[in-house]
């Protein structure tokens, strides 16, 4: 159906993001929903405008047959991937498919995290909150997703041993945040929490309703759904959204960001950054320049010099090079092309 993205399919459910025409992408989604376990699927959708559709589908002069450098997706890449969970949070026992907390939509979304009694906790990951965050919002300065049972723990003081209780840095709650850590027995806050599509919440709302919080909220859809249905002057949202394809990043109205992508860490990088004598294009950036070995970033070299030279990683036996589509112009539309990924 030229469709491209990816899959997730876990014991808990399904989880992914496909690109294509309207007509392509509810085939797949029809044909998805014929197993009765992958029924009543909760999509979010994001129109593009005909000039993205051209580059995605590769009507550009510069991509005769696949996508141009700006599509979000390859039109012909999808990925199905079989995991034990749609995203590692390392503890089985929370089962999102028995219970979440509850979910708010975006239009009263802003009217619980301006409530004082609220705390508003961001799940996803330190470099994708560096770039955007709610107002208010807490950062758990976590570097992957698997450290939010223990940042809970400690946070909350919920460990059932003083070995597991530390100290909160000032630098993980935000300005305009109380500390959470506070001396002296409390009750469980209201909880808020939201990341970029609202997947992560529900593993997280079920993991603090386990722990015995009792008002647990989340966003449904996301910041991505937020960005999309509230206007700007109305936001309080801060920044932009990190997103895990070529764009990088969002802003309200789901609009292109300005961040763009270090390769060599995959994290996002600003103008500014960019600017550092640590960011080398395809190599490094200021974030992952002292931890990344001299070694790591020559590979990172050999890797783009290939594909400055041959639109591929590994040369033209490895994937298409834009070369060889060129020659092979007079070559029957239905043949399939030599090397495809």
């Amino acid at each position: 159906q030229r469709v491209s993205g990816g899959i997730i399919l876990a014991p808990e459910g399904i989880n992914g993001s496909l690109c294509g025409t309207p007509e392509a992408v509810e085939k797949v989604l029809n044909f998805i929903q014929t197993d009765n376990r992958l029924k009543g699927l909760r999509v979010i959708q994001t129109p593009v405008t005909p000039e993205d559709e051209a580059i995605h589908h590769g009507h550009t002069s510069h991509s005769p047959v696949g996508p141009g450098e700006d599509a979000p997706f390859r039109w012909d890449h999808v990925r199905v991937k079989l995991k034990k969970e749609i995203v590692s949070f390392g503890d089985p026992g929370v089962m999102p498919t028995k219970r979440v907390g509850k979910y708010i939509k975006p239009k009263d979304w802003n009217s619980l995290i301006s409530d004082p009694d609220t705390v508003v906790i961001d799940v996803r990951n330190m470099y994708e909150i560096r770039i955007g965050k709610f107002k208010r919002a807490v950062d758990p300065c976590t570097e992957s997703f698997r450290e939010f049972p223990s940042w809970v723990d400690n946070q909350f003081q919920l460990a059932e041993s003083d070995s597991h209780q530390s100290s909160v840095n000032d630098n993980t709650v935000t300005e305009g945040a109380e500390d959470l850590n506070s001396s002296g027995p409390k009750e469980l806050p209201r909880v808020a929490m939201y990341c970029t599509g609202g997947i992560r919440c529900e593993k997280a709302s079920s993991f603090l309703l386990d722990k015995g919080f009792k008002e647990v909220y989340h966003l449904e859809g996301g910041i991505l759904k937020y960005l999309e249905e509230i206007p700007e002057a109305e936001s309080l949202w801060e920044g932009e959204c990190f997103v895990f394809d070529k764009r990088v990043s969002v802003e309200h109205g789901l609009a292109q960001g300005t961040h763009k992508l270090c390769y060599g860490c995959k994290q996002p990088v600003s103008d500014e950054d960019m600017e550092s004598p640590k960011w080398e294009y395809g190599v490094s950036c200021p974030y992952c320049f002292s931890r990344r070995s001299e070694e790591e970033k020559e590979r990172a070299r050999a890797r783009h010099r290939q594909f400055k030279t041959w639109g591929v990683i590994g040369g033209p036996d490895k994937g298409r090079s834009p070369k060889r589509l060129e020659a092979s112009d007079g070559v029957k539309e239905d043949k399939q092309p030599r090397n495809s990924v």
